[in-house]
C-alpha cells in the first residue's frame, strides 16, 4: 500500500539530528489543517505556500516531494 505524502513526511519527524526536513515534519504534524490524505503536489504546495508561516522556502518541500516520488514508484 502506498503511503500518503503526510505519512512519508512523518518518517522524518523524530530525526536524531534536527534538519530542515525534520522541522517541516514536526510543523506539519502539529498543523491540524494540513491535507493529510492528499498526494497531489499542487494541493499540498498551495496549502503550504498560502496557509502556513512555518515553511521558509518551498525548496524544502520540493526536495522531500522528489524523494517521496522516488520511494513510492511501483
Amino acid at each position: 500500500m502506498r503511503k500518503t505524502f503526510y505519512q512519508y513526511l512523518m518518517t522524518f519527524k523524530d530525526a536524531r539530528q534536527p534538519n530542515a526536513v525534520s522541522l517541516l515534519a514536526q510543523h506539519v504534524h502539529q498543523d491540524l489543517q494540513f491535507p493529510k490524505q492528499s498526494n497531489d503536489y499542487h494541493q499540498i504546495s498551495d496549502y503550504l505556500e498560502l496557509n502556513t508561516s512555518y515553511l521558509a522556502s518551498l525548496a524544502i518541500f520540493d526536495e522531500v516531494w522528489e524523494k517521496f516520488l522516488e520511494e513510492n514508484e511501483t
